[in-house]
């Protein structure tokens, strides 16, 4: 199949002219066009705010069952598009076929979720200290929502907000990232087709400088909601703070694991590799600084090389592909530049390291062993195939560097000690710990970090709260 047409879509109408020019998409393998679609600019985000109030109303009069037939007739159409939405999700974005279907129907259980999660948005009744006093307490939809998403993830995050906001009775404006708007496309196509209202949704994509200042300053945006660097959170938040808009930020991290000294290196390789390779490293909890007791360092690292080796890398449509490009040429440069800093610190590469061909943005999966505080890589986050090995000699040193860094979204551990558990989680600086594996990410579970790595959960029953504002009714009988 060839890659869709694109079209935007304000307040539900679609338009294959944007006030902002054209967008140029490429094919992060080999460099090719996919096509040219119409860029979004003021002039759209403007329209698309204020058509979200007029659909708001209309979405959130209807009853709670209402909204939740029709998302769950949307998250049926996803499920038999999942073929077709998985090759457009690895043709814009690289990961491999099986990957992009896994999120993508990842996607449509979280629009189920929130379907049902919507049906439960309960008030409660305060007992009174007066006979003829009635006190409730009230939930009611935020208004509407700007969601901003990246490039990543570009259906699970999307639908990180769209599903908890809908669930709510909130409209939303979304705002995808360049680099991947087909994706966010079709789950728009999907939920308009299902009879959500049309104004209720926009998907619209340009600048994002140009389109958040417009969203978060439209008077009728009521609720931000970005998954993003924290470079990119600082400035929204704070745009967002000018105009009192209620926000939750879900920024970036680097991931600490740490490896105890009895942790299971049978268990523990394959996921490692697994996951840490996983959409090429491009994930806000990817496992990234692998923190090892001394005990079981040299073992670990010799295996966890081997079996980086074996990754198959190759473009993210090809049978049996593994690990696919990164997103983008920019990324690739940073990622070797970061490669080429640790090494001239005293890093050791214990397998890849380096570019692969001429064509496309592949980077080798990547193991170093030696790494220290000083490295670029050991303090930015790699957003690419690099698994950095740190040697420790105790569960205290450990614990150190992974709170070293102002960042804490997802953290993991590897022991059998509920001992080492108990110390680790009441110690680690995280939003989310994994014990014993790396998934992280599940529509019943709160999803979020601390520190730089934002505020806010996405996912669970905390996430369809951040779309709520809270009413007391005081009454009394006369």
């Amino acid at each position: 199949m060839s890659y869709p047409h694109l079209t935007l879509i304000v307040g539900g109408e679609e338009r294959s002219v944007g006030s902002a020019g054209t967008l140029r998409l490429s094919d992060p393998a080999d460099g090719s066009e996919l096509t040219v679609a119409p860029r979004a600019g003021r002039a759209e985000a403007l329209e698309a705010a204020a058509a979200a109030e007029a659909g708001g109303a209309e979405w959130a009069a209807l009853s709670a069952l209402e909204r939740s037939k029709i998302m769950r007739r949307a998250a049926d159409i996803m499920r038999e598009r999942a073929d077709v939405a998985a090759r457009v999700m690895s043709m814009e974005q690289g990961k491999p076929l099986a990957e992009a279907r896994g999120e993508w129907l990842g996607s449509a259980d979280l629009l189920d979720w929130y379907a049902e999660e919507g049906r439960r948005v309960y008030g409660r009744i305060v007992p009174s200290r007066a006979p003829n006093i009635q006190i409730q307490v009230l939930k009611h939809p935020v208004g509407p929502v700007a969601a901003f998403t990246p490039w990543n993830f570009p259906a699970w995050n999307t639908m990180q907000k769209v599903a908890p906001a809908l669930g709510a009775g909130c409209p939303v404006v979304v705002k995808p990232a360049s680099d991947t708007p087909g994706t966010a496309w079709l789950i728009g196509k999907a939920l308009l087709e299902a009879g959500l209202p049309p104004r209720a949704i926009s998907v619209i994509w340009g600048a994002t400088s140009e389109m958040s200042e417009a969203l978060i300053g439209a008077p009728e945006i009521r609720k931000v909601s970005l998954t993003g660097s924290t470079r990119v959170g600082r400035i929204v938040a704070a745009q967002a703070g000018q105009h009192l808009k209620k926000v939750t930020m879900e920024l970036g991290g680097h991931g600490p694991v740490i490896v105890a000294a009895d942790a299971d290196l049978d268990h523990l390789i394959p996921l490692a590799a697994q996951w840490k390779f996983r959409n090429a490293g491009q994930v806000c909890v990817s496992p990234t600084r692998f923190i090892v007791d001394a005990a079981i360092h040299d073992e670990f690292v010799r295996r966890l090389a081997e079996q980086a080796q074996g990754i198959k890398v190759g473009r993210g449509v090809d049978e049996g592909t593994q690990m696919g490009p990164l997103t983008s040429a920019s990324q690739l440069g940073t990622v070797a530049e970061m490669v080429e800093d640790a090494v001239a610190k005293g890093a050791t590469v214990e397998t890849g390291g380096a570019r692969i061909g001429e064509i496309g943005n592949f980077f080798a999966p990547t193991v170093l062993s030696g790494v220290s505080p000083v490295m670029l890589a050991m303090n930015e986050e790699p957003f690419g195939p690099l698994a950095l090995v740190m040697r420790v000699n105790s569960l205290d040193e450990a614990i150190e560097e992974g709170n070293r860094l102002p960042v804490g979204l997802g953290a993991y551990l590897f022991t059998g000690s509920m001992s080492t558990v108990h110390k680790v989680q009441n110690r680690l600086k995280s939003g989310m710990l994994g014990v014993n594996h790396f998934a992280l990410a599940l529509p019943e579970t709160p999803f979020g970090g601390v520190r730089d790595s934002g505020f806010g959960s996405e996912g669970g029953l905390e996430g369809i709260e951040a779309y709520l504002s809270t009413m007391t009714v005081t009454t009394m009988m006369i």
